[in-house]
């Protein structure tokens, strides 16, 4: 493919390719929260390879001797401007140049139950596309889930997003999910442009996938927030929130399709 749009980024390889998935977590100082995640993934018989995709941590959670003593298999590192969608750029641009079939995507902060890893990649080898962990479906679990939260994705984000991409989903905000890289690496889904840069790629993949008839389907995960109430995330209460509504609309309404961008 040509004309991809990629940050920039470092790339260490602790070991090679071993199976035909990959699972990518995406943290910017995550500290112990990321490190007990990894801990745990670590005592798993897990079906894909770990790897680090970092916003450019600084409080040393990202220390590669450490990676490597939990079974890490690479650590990438951006360069370059851009939020989560420049993670999500490189970690997919990489995957796809080791030839990997698909990728399971997970957040660093230990809010995920780590143990349904297995069941998004089993998806993706029975030819799904676009897999969506959901809290809200049977065998799924939303614990301490704060109000204001649950508000806002059963109220406004979960309708829009399903009535923009014509599929019936229940968990939009969440951030535990798999593409095929069939569904990556499609021309009419132009998923390397320099326009995604933050939550927006994780909502327009989901509303382009089942427009353009990817398989699609949801499947049960458990997140956890902490009992004191304090949040592992990086949205910010006032300017955060409003900027996950805007990108939120302007994926819903086209923004990024590739026909009003120019492409």
């Amino acid at each position: 493919m040509s004309n991809l749009d990629i940050p920039k980024f470092q790339c260490v390889e602790f070991s090679e390719k071993n199976f035909d998935y990959c699972v990518c977590v995406f943290v910017i100082n995550e500290g112990n929260r990321l490190l007990n995640q990894l801990k745990e993934m670590s005592q798993l018989a897990l079906q894909a390879d770990i790897v680090i995709s970092d916003g450019g941590s600084t409080d040393g959670s990202t220390n590669t001797d450490v990676l490597k003593s939990y079974g890490v298999n690479s650590l990438l590192v951006k360069d370059d401007f851009g939020k989560l969608g420049s993670q999500m750029r490189i970690a997919f641009s990489w995957a796809m140049n080791r030839g990997y079939k698909g990728v399971v995507v997970i957040d660093g902060n230990n809010k995920d139950s780590v143990v349904n890893i297995n069941d998004f990649v089993l998806k993706l080898s029975e030819g799904w596309d676009h897999v969506q962990g959901s809290r809200f479906i049977p065998g799924g679990e939303a614990i301490n889930t704060p109000i204001t939260r649950l508000l806002g994705l059963k109220l406004i984000h979960a309708p829009l997003m399903r009535l923009a991409s014509g599929f019936q989903y229940t968990d939009t905000t969440n951030g535990f999910r798999a593409y095929s890289m069939n569904f990556l690496l499609n021309r009419n889904v132009g998923l390397f442009r320099s326009v995604f840069t933050g939550y927006e790629l994780h909502y327009y993949l989901a509303r382009t996938a089942p427009r353009l008839n990817f398989k699609c389907i949801e499947i049960p995960v458990t997140r956890k927030y902490p009992q004191d109430g304090r949040l592992p995330t990086k949205i910010t209460p006032i300017q955060g929130n409003f900027n996950v509504l805007k990108k939120l609309f302007s994926v819903v309404f086209g923004k990024y399709d590739l026909k009003n961008t120019g492409v």
